[in-house]
C-alpha cells in the first residue's frame, strides 16, 4: 500500500484529489495539508511514502517544506503539483528536493501512474519537461576536459548509464541502449544513487547539468 499526503491551500483540489486516489486499490490517503508548514508536521506523525505538493501556499510554500522534510531526513518522496510547466518555482522545488512534477490538469490516470512511480523511484516524471527546466534554469559552469569531480567516483560503465539517467530515459531505454539487462541497468542506477548521495533520478538530472557533465541541447 502507497501511502499519501495531499498538501494544497485549496480544499476543493484535496478532495478531488482525495476522490480519485480512493479508487485505487494500493493508494491510500493518510491525511491533508493546507500549508506547508502543516505538511511537515503531518509528514514527522504520518510517514506517508508520497507527499503530493503544491507550490504556492500560505505561511509556508512548496519549495520551502521540501526542503524542510529533506533537512530532517524523511523518506517520503516529493511529487510537485502545478499550474505552469516552466515556472522557474518547479526548478527551485527540485532543487530543494521534490522528485519530481505534474501540472495540475495532469490527466487521472497519468495522477495515479505518477504517484507510483514516485514511491519506486523507478523514474523521472515528464523528462521531457524536466530537462527543459533544467536547461532553462541551471547556469552551466565552463566546460573542463574529462570527468567532473561530482562524478569521480563512478566507474567507466556507470558513467555509461549516468548519462543515458541524464536524458531522462527509463531502466528498459538505458538497457537497449547499452546491450545491458534490465536487473543489471537497475543495479547500476542503485549504485550510481548511492555513491553520488542522490535521493532519485531527478536528481541525477540536474547533477549532470549543474556539473557540465551534460549541456542543454546535447
Amino acid at each position: 500500500m502507497i501511502r499519501v499526503l495531499l498538501c494544497d491551500d485549496q480544499a476543493l483540489l484535496r478532495d478531488g484529489f482525495r476522490l480519485i486516489l480512493d479508487l485505487e486499490p494500493d493508494l491510500e490517503v493518510v491525511g491533508e495539508a493546507r500549508d506547508g508548514e502543516e505538511c511537515v508536521r503531518l509528514v514527522a506523525q504520518l510517514h506517508p511514502d508520497v507527499v503530493l505538493m503544491d507550490i504556492r501556499m500560505p505561511r509556508v510554500d512548496g519549495i520551502e517544506a521540501t526542503r524542510r522534510l529533506v533537512a530532517a531526513g524523511s523518506s517520503a518522496r516529493v511529487l510537485v503539483l502545478t499550474t505552469f510547466d516552466l515556472d522557474e518555482l518547479v526548478y527551485s522545488a527540485m532543487a530543494a528536493g521534490a522528485s519530481g512534477f505534474l501540472l495540475k490538469d495532469t490527466p487521472r490516470e497519468r495522477l495515479v501512474s505518477a504517484i507510483r512511480q514516485t514511491a519506486a523511484a523507478e523514474t523521472i516524471l515528464a523528462p521531457t519537461l524536466t530537462r527543459r527546466l533544467v536547461e532553462r534554469f541551471v547556469a552551466a559552469p565552463a566546460p573542463t576536459p574529462g570527468v567532473p569531480a561530482a562524478l569521480a567516483t563512478l566507474s567507466e560503465r556507470e558513467l555509461d548509464v549516468f548519462t543515458h539517467l541524464a536524458r531522462g530515459e527509463s531502466n528498459a531505454e538505458i538497457a537497449a541502449a547499452l546491450y545491458l539487462g534490465d536487473a543489471t541497468v537497475k543495479s547500476h542506477v542503485a549504485s550510481i544513487l548511492t555513491k553520488l548521495r542522490l535521493r532519485d533520478r531527478v536528481h541525477a538530472v540536474v547533477l549532470a547539468y549543474e556539473s557540465g557533465y551534460v549541456r542543454p541541447g546535447s
